[in-house]
């Protein structure tokens, strides 16, 4: 294992500055400290950083690295650090390399010889999972799911078999699609915590089960970013899942009616929850080899 200040370029350093996800009074008197020693800020949205910085009175230049500039973003900011420049990287909110293209820089930095140096600074994973009554350990934080809805399915048939509690980022306009898309592949009664504006003057926790979120976003008017905090599998659930590996479709959602004594229709969402499949898919598959 290599110690990080044995490298060549240890003279120079690539600060990760955690800044506040709403509330200013959370930004840290060691981040202004050091976004004003450092000599060049790499920010996310260098419009949305300028503002934070006219607040706290910070000076120091900006220069732009998000998803668009990967390449070039980069190559500027390690050209900069060879030359022994200290360097602070910035997102919109919270800490760097959290849904933001920031890993991506620190493994070249790390690469290159420089020094990495974490400030800590509000992250609205952990704020969401520590207030939402959940099991704050072991937690699995996810982030964004996919937008297309077969990678998107794909992953939560993953997720579902997981028993650490989950945590997912998502905007309010995809909200609605994202809980339909949980409520396919979980159970209605599993619990789930939708956290909205962090930190803010209109911080809200609705707290319940899947199903009443489902309700709620049918019949609100959804504002705000949202963390979703959601119940892990029971163990004794994933346990139990095994005996239909080698079953097909139609002959599971059959087993289903006849032990339950349900129709078709319940009985294929369940199989698409315990499967990780669409209903639709399972109906297809269901219906087709019926009448065949």
């Amino acid at each position: 294992m290599k110690s990080q200040k044995s490298a060549d370029m240890s003279s120079s350093k690539l600060y990760l500055v955690g800044t506040p996800i709403g509330n200013l009074d959370d930004m840290t008197y060691r981040a202004i400290q050091t976004l004003q020693e450092v000599q060049v800020i790499a920010a996310e949205d260098t419009r949305n950083t300028i503002r934070l910085c006219n607040h706290f009175n910070i000076k120091t230049p900006l220069i732009s690295y998000h998803e668009h500039n990967i390449e070039s973003g980069g190559e500027k900011i390690l050209s900069l650090l060879a030359e022994g420049k200290n360097v602070a990287l910035v997102s919109d909110a919270g800490m760097p390399c959290i849904s933001d293209p920031g890993a991506d820089l620190v493994a070249k930095a790390i690469e290159a010889g420089v020094d990495v140096v974490p400030i800590p600074g509000a992250n609205a994973a952990i704020s969401a999972i520590v207030a939402s009554g959940l099991s704050p350990q072991p937690f699995l934080f996810f982030g964004f799911l996919s937008r297309q809805k077969k990678e998107r399915d794909a992953q939560l048939a993953q997720l579902r078999q997981r028993e650490e509690t989950i945590i997912l980022y998502e905007a309010p306009h995809r909200l609605k699609t994202t809980l339909h898309a949980l409520l396919e592949n979980f159970s209605g009664e599993c619990r789930i915590v939708l956290a909205r504006e962090l930190t803010k003057r209109f911080e809200e926790f609705l707290r319940g089960t899947l199903e009443e979120a489902i309700n709620w976003v049918e019949s609100s008017e959804i504002r705000g970013e949202f963390c979703i905090v959601l119940e892990g599998g029971r163990k004794e659930l994933v346990e139990t899942e095994v005996w239909w590996t080698d079953v097909d479709v139609k002959r599971h959602v059959e087993i289903v009616m006849e032990e339950k004594n349900v129709r078709s229709k319940e009985a294929i969402r369940e199989v698409a929850v315990t499967r990780g499949m669409s209903r639709r898919d399972v109906y297809k598959a269901f219906h087709v080899e019926e009448n065949n």
